[in-house]
């Protein structure tokens, strides 16, 4: 593997490193704040937990506009500014308004940062490696997952303003990565898209020495030959490719990933575990997450995506149903995160290393940056809708029924997979364009 590529895919994957640390460290405070500011459940769950959900919603609808217009590069430089701003405001937040404008600011980066880190890992990849390299992104993502699990642990019980800690230390990692991220360089195939052959030539002696500008500029106008100025992702052209953004991603939350890891301590203590064993049962929880997703990754591109997904689904099965069954029937105990390990487990060798690089794949060059931003916006539209809602479900039916329901949309899954669902792996993104555009649906 080229070790420049390698290299830059690695810093840019760091994005999916603030996104997870994001997404999970609100596990280990958020029953803190609820108890701080005395909020009724439906409160905690739209504004505490759910307005950094609402802005990840926002950035990743509006996160193709700079994607395209600035460039991934640039983007990906606001989006660690934006991380930073979140960090540093929500430790200093006083009440839970302040707190919520802070998390949406942070919301903002993670919405943005599915948009453009995955595209522009897609674009620099060779295409025998692509699935392995944008795979770094989901690595760095559940890596972050651990590393917010371990820090809340470690953090818990420093004092009463414990949590203003646990939400302030990504401030480190954010600021670090906006100064690595200031040295990569613009992506070849969207500088050649804005007509800037010698930036792309000059991109690619440095990152990608066989590949002449003369041969990329041929193969991605071979990929354009059809296209229109007016095209978009939403023409009957390109139908097929937008069912697929759409339902990898409507799949994905609704096995119930963010939930479970939005309220993983909560989740324990339910099971009848102890504040601190909850906490430490998350750790394992992050730790499973990374094994499996390396797992995932070193297979991406040796199984393929549709044999990953067909492993990841019925695992999810299995896992769900038994999890179910431990809150319907009263299994407590050692039951329940055993459970959610291997439902854990199924999620990063499935869906956690395949989804980013499927929605990466799908569309053409002049349109991946809009196909991006509608499967991260579909992901996180449901990654907003259904963890603000757990509180307010666990009280009134249960988890039993919760976790039995996911179970069940994760058998349609399993259904889309093998009868919808096309292999990716190995082929040239202009190739895959050709494939998928206008393709009918029954058709792999």
């Amino acid at each position: 593997m080229n070790s420049k590529i390698f290299t830059i895919s690695l810093i840019v994957a760091l994005a999916g490193f603030l996104f997870g640390f994001d997404t999970v460290v609100i596990s280990g405070a958020e029953k803190k704040l609820q108890l701080l500011w005395e909020s009724s459940d439906a409160f905690h769950g739209t504004v505490v937990i759910g307005m950094a959900l609402f802005g990840t919603v926002v950035g990743a609808i509006l996160g193709g506009i700079p994607t395209n217009k600035i460039g991934r590069k640039n983007t990906l430089i606001w989006i660690g500014v934006l991380y930073s701003l979140s960090a540093i405001g929500s430790a200093f937040a006083n009440d839970p308004v302040t707190f919520g404008i802070f998390r949406f600011i942070g919301g903002l980066g993670i919405g943005a940062s599915t948009v453009a880190a995955p595209a522009y890992i897609s674009e620099i990849a060779p295409a025998k490696n692509r699935g392995r390299l944008v795979g770094f992104y989901q690595f760095m993502l559940v890596f972050g997952i651990l590393v917010a699990f371990i820090s809340n642990y470690a953090l818990n019980g420093l004092g009463e303003n414990d949590w203003r800690w646990m939400v302030g230390v990504e401030a480190f990692p954010a600021i670090i990565y906006t100064l690595f991220v200031l040295s990569v360089p613009k992506s070849p195939r969207w500088l050649v898209t804005k007509n800037r052959m010698e930036e792309a030539e000059t991109v690619l002696a440095t990152i990608s020495p066989e590949i002449s500008i003369t041969q990329l500029k041929e193969d991605m106008e071979a990929d354009k030959t059809s296209a229109t100025a007016s095209e978009n992702i939403f023409i009957k052209k390109y139908r097929f490719p937008l069912m697929l953004a759409f339902l990898i991603a409507f799949f994905n939350q609704f096995s119930g990933i963010n939930a479970f890891l939005y309220y993983a301590p909560r989740i324990f203590e339910a099971a009848g575990l102890g504040e601190n064993t909850a906490l430490l049962s998350s750790i394992g929880i992050g730790v499973t997450n990374l094994a499996f997703t390396m797992l995932g990754i070193f297979l991406i591109d040796r199984l393929g995506r549709r044999q990953l997904m067909y492993y990841g689904s019925f695992g999810y099965i299995i896992s769900l149903a038994l999890v179910a069954a431990a809150f319907i029937f009263s299994w407590e105990g050692i039951a329940v995160p055993i459970f959610l390990f291997l439902f854990i487990a199924s999620h990063a060798i499935g869906q956690g290393a395949v989804i980013w690089v499927f929605i990466s794949e799908v569309f053409p060059n002049h349109l991946r940056g809009s196909g991006q931003a509608f499967g991260s916006s579909v992901h996180w539209v449901l990654a907003w809708l259904i963890p603000s809602s757990i509180p307010f479900l666990f009280s009134w039916i249960g988890p039993g029924p919760v976790f039995a329901f996911f179970a069940f949309m994760m058998v349609l899954q399993l259904a889309w997979v093998h009868f919808l669902m096309p292999e990716t792996k190995g082929i040239s993104l202009e190739e895959l364009s050709k494939k998928l555009s206008g393709q009918k649906k029954g058709d792999r």
